[in-house]
């Protein structure tokens, strides 16, 4: 049986690491932010990159291996097998995808649907694009809201000739893994408005005891769509940079007016990394969601001890979980700045990062709907997430006290 990933390194081996997540507070800060996990690399990854090393194998990627690990890994985990390596393309990475996908569908000025609140980076890098934002708020479980979607889309259509719903599959940062029957309703609804789908797909390996994942593509209604895909983070990849755009049957067309250049920009190692992680990563990975799945519910124990007045809504997927602290009254105002830029920390997160020494993702990057939540990376070590957790509740405690106090 294969040890749990996410028990294999102690915090003084990961305080050695000089990734953005671990080097961006000082020592004494407990990092639950950013979507890095604490794990070693997989075995097979470690080897492919190793043989890649010793042959001086370092050159530009080619062929279409990337591809068909992906396409063997989607059977075998979720059953589909429709899509065709011919209408896949390797790109740096899923938001650079998004924004080549952009070009190619839509003009200047075009709206973006987005479901608030949702991965930061969706906004910034759509109005970087010269695309504008038009929001659609998830329900109040953290699950796509139809009437708010078809009040978006139908703003959208009236503003735009070339609408596109930009969708998270699984839901980033609530953790919710989109149903078959609510991607069908989505397709039919898009359909009716004309909109076109943009999936980002990086947490589909993520997903979860008590979920399954449906590929946006596999869904009638879906033909004219994009996906994006990557092992970045099933597999911790972030630093080996390389995504997959996959094409519906009807817009394969689009596709094909991919520059050229785009696809010079992954890294021959990169693709190697991910090749191997589809294609033999499968063990290591059961492995991981197992430990993904005790610290889900060593997470909700700790927050129904020691953070009360916090409500948790609980993933589905991924290793990101999503605490609404509004009810904790913590107010600490937003800097000044554009929406989506992740290094911004006010509200919950600013207090728990002063006065617990616990950073967390602030939740009023996510846009409307995320102001007073915070996102949690619980995929770290067990022991580490417990003294976060202790530590947050210690300082609440401390507020209290000082409240009632003064």
């Amino acid at each position: 049986m294969m040890v749990n990933p996410l028990t294999e390194l102690p915090i003084e081996r990961l305080r050695e690491r000089t990734s953005l997540k671990w080097r961006t507070y000082p020592a004494d800060v407990l990092p639950l932010w950013v979507a890095e996990m604490d794990v070693l690399l997989a075995p097979p990854i470690h080897a492919a990159l190793s043989r890649a090393l010793e042959l001086g194998d370092t050159g530009y990627p080619a062929g279409t291996a990337y591809a068909e690990g992906f396409r063997d890994f989607a059977a075998d985990r979720w059953g589909w097998r429709e899509f065709d390596i011919a209408r896949t393309a390797i790109v740096p990475d899923v938001m650079m995808g998004i924004v080549e996908i952009l070009r190619l569908i839509t003009h200047a000025n075009d709206a973006v649907v987005v479901t608030a609140p949702v991965y930061p980076p969706f906004y910034a890098f759509v109005t970087h694009a010269d695309r504008r934002i038009v929001e659609a708020r998830l329900a109040d479980d953290g699950r796509l809201d139809f009437a708010s979607l078809e009040e978006a889309f139908v703003t959208a259509g009236t503003t735009s000739t070339r609408p596109v719903l930009l969708l998270s599959n699984p839901h980033n940062p609530t953790g919710a893994v989109h149903t078959r029957s609510e991607l069908e309703q989505l397709a039919a609804l898009a359909g009716r408005h004309g909109v076109r789908v943009i999936s980002d797909e990086i947490h589909a390996p993520l997903v979860l005891s008590g979920a399954r994942f449906s590929p946006y593509l596999s869904v009638v209604g879906a033909e004219n769509a994009f996906a994006l895909v990557s092992a970045s983070k099933g597999w911790n990849l972030a630093g080996l940079k390389a995504a997959l755009i996959i094409a519906g049957p009807d817009a394969a067309g689009d596709l094909a007016r991919l520059p050229e250049e785009v696809s010079h920009g992954p890294s021959h190692l990169g693709v190697i990394a991910h090749t191997a992680a589809f294609r033999d990563g499968g063990d290591w990975l059961n492995a991981l969601l197992s430990g993904l799945e005790n610290n889900r519910e060593l997470l909700e124990m700790l927050i129904a001890d020691h953070l009360p007045g916090t409500t948790l809504c609980r993933p589905e997927g991924s290793y990101l979980a999503w605490l609404d602290c509004r009810a904790l009254d913590l107010h600490h105002a937003p800097p000044a700045g554009e929406l989506g830029v992740v290094s911004d920390v006010a509200g919950p997160a600013k207090f728990f990062l002063d006065h617990a020494r616990v950073a967390l993702s602030s939740g009023h990057v996510f846009g409307t709907g995320g102001t007073g939540h915070v996102r949690i990376n619980f995929a770290t070590n067990p022991d580490i997430l417990t003294t976060a957790i202790h530590r947050m509740g210690q300082a609440l405690t401390e507020a209290s006290t000082k409240r009632h106090v003064g």
